[in-house]
């Protein structure tokens, strides 16, 4: 059976900052640790003596970035790696228009426009860039969302929701039951909603954000 290396462990807590817009340091700091916690020149005592995050500390991490287990575990699979993925690129206007997703919510045809996008492992994942100010203070316009639409979502995750209608927005899933699903607004000048489960075309998670 493969071991788990020092590198694996580091460098997925390194693909896990860069894939929530964060610096080794600011994910310390999110995650209420000394800031240095995560620098390079700690990960090696000056004896040579390899220095291992803590679970409290991944655990932390995970919390404080709103991460799965099987996200991080992922990415140790790699390695921590930073594959690149080439990721369709899709405007909120396309979004919002027939044709462009499938009923799961996943991408279809070609031609898009593409960015690359290091530690992504749901192969139907997708950049939705943000159009307007409808999601200020927290996503602005141009902001580039990625979206997982094979990731499992849960009570507080970020989400990409489509309507029936046609309607996509971004909010965050407050709570869900089998009629109904309530999102919490990210613009505090927009109200909470609530929709019927059936009007609802599809719901994917937001998995990083470029703010």
């Amino acid at each position: 059976m493969p071991r788990l290396t020092h590198d694996q462990v580091w460098s997925a807590i390194d693909a896990l900052a860069e894939r929530y817009g964060l610096s080794a340091s600011g994910l310390a700091k999110k995650s209420g640790l000394d800031a240095t916690s995560f620098n390079k020149s700690k990960r090696v005592a000056p004896d040579g003596h390899l220095r291992w995050p803590s679970t409290e500390s991944v655990a932390k991490v995970l919390e404080a970035t709103g991460a799965s287990v099987d996200e991080f575990i992922a990415l140790l699979s790699v390695g921590g790696g930073r594959p690149q993925q080439a990721l369709p690129l899709i405007g909120y206007a396309q979004a919002g228009a027939g044709g462009f997703f499938d009923d799961g919510g996943f991408p279809t045809g070609n031609g898009w426009d593409e960015v690359n996008f290091p530690g992504i492992h749901d192969v139907q994942a997708y950049a939705l860039e943000v159009t307007g100010d409808s999601m200020m203070p927290l996503y602005r316009n141009g902001d580039r969302l990625i979206v997982a639409p094979n990731e499992s979502v849960r009570v507080g995750d970020r989400v990409v929701v489509k309507t029936l209608e046609g309607e996509v927005m971004a909010k965050e899933l407050k709570r869900q039951t089998a009629k109904n699903v309530e999102l919490r607004s990210l613009n505090p000048e927009h109200m909470d909603i609530i929709l019927p489960t059936e009007r609802i075309a599809w719901m994917a998670r937001i998995v990083w954000a470029s703010q």
